[in-house]
């Protein structure tokens, strides 16, 4: 069902003012930059291909086909996120006007088979890219992936189709993201009221990958499949987690122990002492045939406090390695909202700052330039490489 007029609008964003001002980070891609993503990716033969599968010209005889798929997807990556009234704004620049209620009859079923076909020419392309894992990011797996959620609020109007946790319209988008690539691997939806974990599933096509994931997917489950899918992870403990040490690797001990005591015991005991810089554990999570055995490591932060991982990667990748690993995980943190934002450009490919450093500075501002019709000089038009895979979104 088509969303009302212009009805598809993202959260507000926060940000990040020290990440936004490193322009060797972030730099800007210039129109030729987006024109060959274009000519690659997205040849003109390729999308008129796409229209004629989808039926799209058939049905809509006064509408330009390739301008308007351009027109989406330099609008997905505009401050809204991909409106449909972006879409036309877009579109109607040099184009001739229709009827209001006709130009929204475009935004239909043929459409979203476009898109759908945009979508996946846009995710094969990406990875079939070499991928860019230097030292750590590149010992013991084959890619990192990153898998985060994001919501999105739509119109108080469709409510009732897709309730949200509050009093309006919202939907969830679960972004799987390649740190090797840069750039998106994957995503689907689930109504916004679902929790997280169960749209994680590791399973046989995960085998020698590494999981970066934050706490709402965390499970012990997840962790049971990881080892059984020989996938590496990094995520945070949780508080209400209560994993029972069985070796102390590193740290100061004070007194012995017995195998298999609660860490929270050990620390109120004063067994284990936190003086150094970190700390290294064996520990048990769950127990009986549910138990997982893993690293618990333990690092503290530049203003005294203790940050906590669970980790399955050798002994090889230190406690501070570990932790380098886990930021990497804003990586797609940063690609969300980054490109949501009308007054931030960025980079299609970003790399985390943490652990490898930008080969790219900021080159000339970028010129105008017409694709299939339309002009990319928007501010976040770089975006559009890595957000060719969100589209479906600006047809939901």
């Amino acid at each position: 069902m088509p969303l009302p007029e212009g009805s598809a609008c993202a959260d507000p964003v926060v940000v990040i003012p020290s990440l936004v001002q490193d322009e060797e980070v972030f730099p800007m891609m210039t129109g030729e930059d987006v024109r060959e993503v274009y000519e690659t990716v997205l040849p003109d033969d390729v999308v008129m291909e796409f229209v004629r599968r989808a039926g799209l010209q058939e049905r809509q005889r006064e509408l330009d086909a390739l301008r308007f798929t351009r027109a989406t997807v330099i609008a997905a990556s505009s401050g809204r996120g991909g409106r449909q009234a972006d879409i036309l704004r877009l579109y109607f620049e040099g184009a001739p006007r229709v009827v209001r209620g006709s130009a929204y009859a475009w935004f239909g079923e043929t459409f979203e088979r476009l898109m759908e076909q945009v979508r996946d020419r846009a995710l094969a392309y990406a990875r079939s890219l070499p991928l860019d894992l230097p030292g750590v990011l590149g010992a013991h797996v084959s890619d990192w992936h990153i898998v985060d959620s994001m919501t999105v609020r739509l119109d108080d109007r469709l409510e009732a189709e897709y309730p949200s946790t509050g009093d309006h319209a919202a939907l969830k988008v679960h972004k799987r993201f390649s740190v090797g690539l840069g750039t998106t691997w994957d995503y689907h939806f689930s109504p916004a009221r679902e929790h997280d974990a169960p749209h994680l599933t590791i399973d046989e096509t995960w085998r020698g990958l590494g999981l970066l994931v934050d706490l709402g997917y965390a499970s012990h489950q997840l962790l049971r499949d990881c080892e059984e899918h020989d996938v590496r992870f990094v995520l945070r403990l949780k508080e209400n987690w209560k994993p029972k040490v069985d070796r102390i690797e590193r740290g100061q001990v004070g007194r012995t122990f017995f195998k298999g005591t609660d860490l929270d015991a050990l620390l109120a005991d004063e067994v284990l002492l936190l003086k150094g810089r970190s700390v290294d554990l064996d520990v048990t999570m769950g127990s009986g045939l549910d138990a997982v055995r893993c690293r618990l490591v333990g690092v503290r932060g530049p203003k005294g406090r203790w940050h906590w991982y669970l980790t399955n990667l050798p002994r090889d990748v230190s406690p501070a390695q570990v932790l380098d690993l886990y930021r990497v995980r804003w990586e797609i943190e940063i690609d969300q909202p980054l490109c949501l934002h009308t007054e931030i450009s960025s980079g299609g490919r970003r790399h985390a700052h943490v652990l490898r450093p930008s080969s790219r500075r900021r080159s000339e501002q970028p010129q105008p330039l017409e694709l299939g019709g339309v002009r990319a000089d928007h501010p976040s038009s770089s975006c559009a490489f890595t957000h060719l895979s969100g589209l479906q979104l600006s047809s939901a």
